[in-house]
């Protein structure tokens, strides 16, 4: 199941913060499981042992003493446990079809209720905006399903399989077999709906002030106050500042006097040095390397230094999700959910992989390589080096001048999806159906691509449209993101099982 179906049911589970440590403790004795799981054998035979054991195993960690008492359990478990093929597949093609239409029609609700924090086309952000784009619609959806047994239903006869199991079963699961293990990943853990609450806030809050984070590159000046960049450029720190980074490499002496300047700024972002009044403002030239602003008179003056408040976003997400951690019996820390439920690789897995590259002897001959092209010492930011891909004899300005052209508005940029798909290898039909289901946005931010979890929605590519059109810059957003678009879709209208819809990890379409 994709990461955002994940996030979506993990903001919609329901219980109060109040005597929390209670709700905790397991209401359902080791007896009861054991009795129980011995009278389902009977029934329906050895053949559904393996999920008998799982399934009243894992509803069991998940019952309350609100839910029921220990024989309403047992006998839930034994009313409602499906041992029969065809019975099964019905129950889950009817979970399955109003699933889509809860964490759909939840989705929908998101990210419209976001979009003043999102688009530019929604002018200055106002406080009610941050109001409901912190607000999680979906918060009290699992507390519900809990509550009216379908949680359980799901879980008992739809049970979870780890990481470890899915590996080792991967070789003789059919399809099938896998869209009931993907619904098995829904219903293990029931963290309270106020703690989700918070974080959809909390994450609300962090991303409209990366989306808003910009620095006024034509105010940027060196020892002599000197600019180097274009008076209107306004770049966004995510990915603004590093996709101006890169664009320097075949600029000779004048490339490295901006990359070092660019250097400068990320490093002031890093150490909170930077002073907030050139932050999202182009009222003061700054000199990043002595870390001095000025008046347009070329004055010095006092600043405040942005000090922890990037870093202050960091901690009180952290503080959320180890608050939930006490309510995830199978992935206990926020590591875990990472990278066993949300990525599907497991830690050692990524480590290794991180270890054999930087530790490969090709990368020191590629770093060696690139020191001789650049006729200099690396620097820190060199691993943004592109050298190695075909560049066009156009620069740059050209190159906005002619995006700018092509698309001055998000409906232009929309309106050839198609064309671009077609020319990329699609059929017209399957072009124009894929372009039928992307919207395409001004962004605020950097941009990025967000899914539909129904398919009576769309996708939204968000990328940056200046007044003037989409520059350069813009436009490789566009289209990187695009790609993103592009799998969204087929990944959900393409699968035979709406349970396997999306991918575990979006760095397989990177």
């Amino acid at each position: 199941m994709s990461l955002i179906i994940i996030t979506i049911i993990a903001d919609s589970c329901g219980r109060s913060l109040i005597d929390r440590q209670d709700k905790t403790e397991v209401f359902i004795s080791k007896e009861i499981v054991k009795k129980t799981i011995s009278e389902l054998k009977e029934i329906h035979g050895e053949k559904e042992f393996q999920r008998i054991e799982k399934g009243v195993t894992q509803i069991a960690g998940l019952w309350q003493k609100d839910d029921g008492s220990s024989e309403e359990f047992k006998q839930f478990c034994i009313d409602n446990f499906i041992s029969g093929k065809e019975e099964l597949f019905t129950a889950f093609q009817k979970l399955e079809r109003n699933l889509e239409i809860l964490f759909g029609s939840f989705n929908y609700i998101t990210v419209r209720l976001m979009k003043p924090l999102h688009l530019t086309e929604f002018g200055e952000i106002h406080p009610i905006d941050h109001m409901f784009g912190g607000y999680s619609a979906s918060s009290h959806l699992t507390e519900d399903l809990y509550k009216n047994k379908i949680a359980f239903y799901t879980a008992l006869n739809f049970p979870a399989y780890s990481l470890a199991e899915k590996a080792k079963y991967a070789t003789e699961w059919t399809r099938r077999d896998w869209a009931y293990a993907r619904m098995g990943d829904i219903f293990i853990s029931r963290v309270p709906s106020e703690l989700l609450q918070k974080s959809a806030a909390e994450r609300a809050e962090a991303s409209s002030y990366i989306d808003n984070y910009n620095i006024y590159m034509g105010k940027l000046v060196d020892e002599d106050m000197n600019t180097l960049f274009p008076e209107d450029m306004a770049l966004i720190t995510h990915w603004g500042l590093r996709d101006e980074l890169k664009s320097n490499y075949n600029q000779g002496e004048e490339g490295l006097k901006k990359k070092m300047m660019i250097y400068e700024v990320m490093k002031k972002i890093i150490s909170q040095e930077i002073p907030m009044e050139v932050i999202n403002s182009d009222k003061y030239f700054w000199n990043p390397v002595k870390n001095i602003i000025y008046n347009e008179n070329g004055e010095k003056l006092e600043f405040t230094p942005e000090d922890t408040r990037r870093y202050q976003k960091m901690l009180n997400q952290f503080k959320v999700r180890y608050e939930m951690d006490k309510y995830n019996s199978v992935y206990p820390t926020a590591i875990q959910r990472a990278f066993d439920q949300g990525m599907e690789l497991t830690q050692e897995e990524v480590e290794e992989l991180f270890v054999n590259f930087i530790s490969s002897p090709q990368i020191a001959e590629v770093a060696n390589f690139i020191k001789e092209r650049l006729n200099r010492e690396l620097q820190p930011f060199d691993i943004w080096y592109d050298g190695f891909k075909s560049r066009t004899e156009i620069n740059e300005d050209e190159l906005d001048k002619i995006t700018r052209r092509k698309y001055p508005d998000a409906d232009a940029f929309n309106n050839d999806i198609p064309r671009i798909l077609r020319d990329l290898g699609w059929d017209n039909n399957s072009a124009d159906f894929i372009g039928s289901k992307i919207v395409v946005e001004g962004s605020r931010g950097a941009g990025h691509a967000w899914r539909a979890l129904m398919k009576d929605d769309v996708v939204h590519l968000r990328t940056r449209i200046g007044e003037n059109g989409m520059d350069y810059k813009g436009y490789n957003i566009a289209m990187h993101e695009l790609g993103h678009n592009v799998e969204q879709v087929i990944t959900l209208h393409d699968v035979d099982y709406y349970m396997l819809n999306g991918v575990p990890n979006t760095a397989f379409t990177e």
